[in-house]
This record gives C-alpha cells, sequence and structure tokens, in this order.
C-alpha cells in the first residue's frame, strides 16, 4: 500500500490500517512487528488484540509447527519432501476446510520476535503511530459453544467449571478458583441463563475485552503525550444485526462485531435498519474517517489515559453518560491484572 498508493491519489504518510476481531489481532500485530516500522501512521484496533498470558502464549512455535506437519501429513504432502512448498500449492478453499477452529499468531519468528508484555517495557514496539480501540460490551456471549456451553438449554455449575477449564486448555495458567470467585459471586447457581451470561463475562474479558484495552494502555502509558491513543465500549446493537446473528436470545447482549456493521454504513444503504441505526452510521463513520485525516475521531472523545484516569467513549446513538471512568477497574485492572501483565 505505501509503495502504491500514490497511484490512487492517496497519501502514503497517512495510512491508517484498521481491522475487527481477527482482522484487530492483526492491526495489534503490525504494531509490534519490526517488520511493519514506518508502514502506517494509525491504526484502528475493533475487538482483538495479541496480548496473552504473560507468562505461557496460546502456542508455542513447537506445537505449530507440529501442527503444520500434521497439516501437511493430511494433505498428503510428504515430510520427506519440501513440505512447505506443497502447502503453497494448496488450493486456499481447501485449507478453509480444514481450519476447524480459531487459530493464533506465534511469537519467535521475525515478524513477532517477542511478546506484546516484554514489547512495551522494552520500548520494542512501533510506538509512531495513534490508536483507537475498543470493545463490545458483551464479547463471550458469541463464543460460549467453542469451549462447550450451549447458548440455550439447562446449563448447570458443573456445565460452567467444565467450559473454565476447557478455556484454560487454551489460554493457559488461569487462576480458575479466583475467576470463579469473582465470576459467580452473586449469580443464582440455579439459573442457566445467569450462569451462561456469568461465563460469557469471563470469557468476554479473557478472549477481547482485557487483551484489547490492556493492548491499548500500555501504549498509552508507553507513548506518554506524544500519541493519541481513544478507546470506546459500543453499548448499542441494531435489531438487524441482532437477528441476523442470533444476538436477540436472552443473556446476548451487545454481542462481538455490533459496531462493524455501523462503521461500514450497512445501515446507510439498507432498509432494514431505523432512522436511528442511519444517523448513528453516519456518526461512527465521520469519527473514524476523522480519524484517518486528522488523528482526531471527535472533539468529545478524551484521551484513554490521562492524569492518571482511564476515560472509555461509549459508543451509543444516546450516550448516557458519554464516557466512562475507569469501567475495568475490577476486571481487566483488578482480577485479571497478573494474568495479562
Amino acid at each position: 500500500v505505501r509503495d502504491n498508493i500514490h497511484a490512487f491519489g492517496g497519501d502514503r504518510d497517512q495510512i491508517t490500517i484498521f481491522g475487527q476481531s481477527a482482522g484487530s489481532w492483526s492491526v495489534s500485530a503490525h504494531i509490534l512487528s519490526p517488520l511493519s516500522k514506518g508502514l502506517f501512521k494509525r491504526a484502528i484496533m475493533e475487538s482483538g488484540s495479541h496480548l496473552y498470558n504473560k507468562d505461557r502464549d496460546v502456542i508455542s512455535k513447537s506445537e505449530s509447527i507440529l501442527v503444520g506437519k500434521q497439516m501437511a501429513k493430511d494433505f498428503k504432502c510428504s515430510e520427506s519432501e519440501d513440505w512447505l512448498q506443497c502447502l503453497r500449492s494448496i488450493d486456499a478453499k481447501e485449507f478453509n476446510k480444514y481450519t476447524k477452529s480459531i487459530t493464533y499468531p506465534v511469537l519467535g519468528t521475525d515478524f513477532l520476535p517477542i511478546s506484546a508484555q516484554k514489547a512495551f517495557q522494552e520500548m520494542k514496539f512501533n510506538s509512531d503511530v495513534d490508536i483507537i480501540a475498543g470493545v463490545a460490551t458483551n464479547e463471550g456471549s458469541m463464543f460460549g459453544a467453542i469451549f462447550g456451553l450451549q447458548p440455550t438449554g439447562n446449563t448447570t455449575l458443573d456445565d460452567i467449571k467444565k467450559a473454565i477449564k476447557a478455556a484454560d486448555d487454551v489460554y493457559h495458567n488461569l487462576d480458575i478458583h479466583k475467576l470463579e470467585e469473582f465470576y459467580l459471586r452473586n449469580v443464582d447457581k440455579t439459573s442457566p441463563l445467569a450462569l451462561r451470561e456469568a461465563f460469557s463475562d469471563l470469557l468476554g474479558d479473557l478472549m477481547l475485552k482485557c487483551p484489547t484495552y490492556q493492548f491499548a494502555k500500555q501504549f498509552a502509558t508507553s507513548v506518554q503525550n506524544e500519541h493519541q491513543v481513544y478507546f470506546y465500549q459500543v453499548t448499542y446493537m441494531s435489531k438487524t444485526f441482532a437477528k441476523a446473528t442470533h444476538c436477540d436470545m436472552p443473556g446476548m447482549g451487545i454481542c462481538h462485531c455490533a459496531e462493524a456493521e455501523f462503521v461500514f454504513g450497512e445501515p446507510v444503504t439498507s432498509a432494514d435498519y431505523s432512522e436511528l441505526d442511519k444517523k448513528f452510521s453516519l456518526v461512527i463513520m465521520k469519527m473514524w474517517t476523522n480519524f484517518a485525516k486528522y488523528g482526531q475521531p471527535d472533539i468529545e472523545w478524551p484521551h484513554l489515559f490521562s492524569n492518571n484516569t482511564i476515560e472509555v467513549k461509549n459508543l451509543n446513538p444516546n450516550p448516557r453518560p458519554n464516557w466512562f471512568v475507569n469501567p475495568y477497574a475490577a476486571t481487566c485492572d483488578g482480577v485479571w491484572k497478573d494474568y495479562f501483565l
């Protein structure tokens, strides 16, 4: 893009990269990668960052090579020949069939030599960018099934404990007792819905909310006032999106991806949305493009970290309040702090 954007009327020194979910993970990886230095000026991270347990990454380099070799066997690529070259010749559609679950970036490579935590500690990241980052209120509600928890049915406390153990098998080093104590406090343990909501909160904080927030916070505290960091929490979801994604079911809340349709102007071009949805989409698009052009999304959007206070924009067409102060004190800055930092 940097080499060719001038041919499309673009400015090579004003490039903004942005992504949602796995795309947001990718954006965070570019912020960390020495190979991406100087290639972009601003970044938008919508729900996701490459920041996991401080002591153990999700998948190690050796584990990922074993997975790759198993994939090579499944595709009849012999280990004795150039199996990597063989894999590169496989049709992309075949890879789509092979992928059964979420995959994660691998550390110890040229692209990502060290963890996010170490990169921030040693100032070995691309600090010369401005950032918008943010999350949805109920990030985890879509992902329970990955860990064996269905969105309906007679969920029991034992089911929740098994789901937490399954999450630990993927993300490693969870303090299960502490997390159960925190997320199940004041929860009616005879209510399947209340139990599912509790696990959804835990999972959302583990997978998306705390990694995104802590990444943005560590970046902001590292660069101080040299670059701008803005953070949002989206607290509104269109009925159209809710119906299409089954997020209109009890307990789902404001789901992962809720802001994406507003960012891309879906309500403006489709008849399936309300007038409020259309107006909100226009506001969001203005914020995102203002940030790309000027580095400031909105004059009423405070920086994430200023005067030792955390301020988070309430992304809602009728925000009450306009922003939240220290909204993650008990979670990301509390029960999860030692896990991530």
